[in-house]
């Protein structure tokens, strides 16, 4: 049941080294954690994961599984840690709030001002070496790894997680968020989108017949998850990409055998290498697309040589599924303020709102609203998002809405879409973008797919002409609002 234990009390998040038990901590002080003792690895914990995700899209809980079947107390799953306005500003050092558009532009804003990389520091000692298991005694099933889904291939022990690596040349540590399977005891197997950094590096290796090192963080900060599933600059490490948000540098402790940075705070680091001549068939497994898009093939196996882990580790754990899911809300946050700063950047003038729908898997379905300038300036709008880094991977519906229109919400949205927009002039489109296997439109490579841009504005050559709309003005629906607030409140639960 839901802790119902509030406190208003905000202590800031970079008081200590972030890490997945402040967030737990954060959210049971504010009510918005959810316990549940002894729920079975084998589907039933991904279907409540699901069943949170759903109750309240948005403001659904944190979940903490303990006692899980099989398994001793203290060797626990959390699912959904960021999937509120209040658990994100928390955690980026935001202030408090629950409208999502609100947090959206504390990001752009500081990616515009003050926002600084912050190089991760090594350190001798963390948590994350309170227990290291070697060799012979790595099992990977030590830990309740959760079968997610009914139809899934295996049991995915990294779903929020990251994948640690370093660049044979450069010496550029990269994090990426790739699914990973339990094969066995001692053998991982993860699947990476063509194009993405992971497998770039992972190909250098191969190329010069190497086996590539790895690290996989299945228990990690929240910010530095996702930093490392979103589109960031290729040569920029995510440790500092994610401290900058932090406002602090991230401890990191050097791996035994290969000296990849482990998060010193991290619940459980995997460490091994990809064999460049072993594969073992992946797959399938439900996707962020909601599907079960990619097929099954066979993919590089990590010989898993080491595993460290705190005392009672936390397995923090993504369900993808139809969206909403239990981390769909954040990355759509991250995603759209990421956005927003980039089509800025360019030069864009005019914005008042980005954001990526949950509905349309985080990237499917972007949405810009604009106060139109000069002629073109939607089309050009929609191009940028189009084109820049971090809408361009997996996209497919980019629609840009006036000023009066809130990007956030769908209504809006489809009435806009609806009433502004005549289909053969005001939707364009992008042929060969790039895409991935998980798109379910795709059935072969090259990965590749169709945008569509919508210009759902008031037609430029005759917007002062537009029929105006029929709702009341924001100054008098807010006076009757004020007038009103008891009676609305008995009615609707709203004040």
């Amino acid at each position: 049941m839901l802790n119902p234990d509030v406190t208003k009390d905000r202590p800031r998040s970079n008081e200590r080294q972030p890490d997945v038990r402040d967030i737990i901590d954060y959210a049971d002080r504010i009510g918005q954690l959810a316990r549940i003792d002894g729920a079975d690895w084998n589907i039933e914990i991904g279907v409540l994961a699901e069943i949170f995700a759903h109750s309240n899209p948005g403001r659904s809980p944190a979940v903490l599984f303990d006692k899980v079947k099989d398994y001793p107390p203290g060797m626990r799953i959390v699912s959904g840690l960021h999937n509120s306005c209040r658990r994100v500003a928390y955690s980026f050092g935001f202030p408090d709030s629950d409208d999502p558009t609100t947090i959206v532009k504390a990001y752009r804003d500081r990616m515009k001002s003050s926002f600084q990389l912050i190089p991760p520091v090594a350190v001798a000692r963390g948590p994350i070496l309170e227990n290291i298991d070697r060799d012979d005694a790595v099992d990977l099933f030590k830990f309740p790894v959760p079968m997610v889904h009914e139809k899934d291939g295996g049991r995915y022990i990294g779903t929020y997680c990251v994948v640690i690596m370093q660049d044979p040349d450069t010496g550029w540590v990269n994090l990426g968020t790739y699914r990973t399977v339990a094969h066995d005891k001692h053998n991982a197997g993860v699947w990476m989108s063509p194009g993405k950094h992971g497998r770039l590096i992972r190909e250098k290796y191969f190329k010069q017949g190497k086996p590539c090192p790895v690290l996989i963080c299945c228990g990690l900060d929240p910010v530095l998850f996702l930093a490392g599933s979103h589109e960031i600059k290729h040569g920029t490490t995510e440790y500092a990409y994610a401290g900058g948000h932090r406002g602090r540098p991230y401890e990191t402790v050097a791996s035994e055998l290969y000296g990849l940075p482990m998060p010193a705070n991290a619940e459980i680091v995997l460490e091994g290498e990809f064999r460049p001549d072993e594969t073992r068939a992946e797959g399938p497994f439900g996707e962020f697309t909601g599907y079960y898009a990619s097929h099954v093939r066979d993919e590089p196996v990590v010989r898993v040589r080491r595993v460290y882990h705190r005392n009672d580790p936390i397995l923090t754990m993504a369900s993808p599924m139809r969206p909403p899911t239990d981390v769909s809300f954040a990355k759509c946050i991250v995603q759209s303020g990421m956005i927003w700063d980039e089509i800025e950047s360019a030069g864009l003038s005019g914005v008042k709102g980005v954001w990526c729908h949950e509905a349309g898997a985080i990237r499917m379905f972007v949405v810009v609203s604009v106060e139109q300038m000069h002629p073109g300036h939607a089309q050009q709008a929609g191009m940028l998002v189009a084109g820049c880094h971090s809408g361009n991977y997996a996209g497919r519906w980019i629609i840009v809405v006036d000023s009066d229109i809130d990007p956030t919400n769908l209504d809006d949205v489809i009435w806009a879409m609806s009433t502004r927009c005549d289909p053969v002039v005001d939707i364009e489109t992008i042929k060969r973008a790039w895409s991935t296997p998980l798109d379910p439109m795709l059935r072969e490579p090259p990965w590749e797919s169709t945008r569509a841009i919508v210009n759902a504005c008031r037609p430029w050559s005759w917007r002062h002409e537009f029929p105006e709309v029929a709702s009341a003005s924001p100054d008098r629906r807010k006076a009757v609002e004020e007038k009103w607030a008891d009676e609305i409140a008995k009615t609707t639960g709203r004040r």
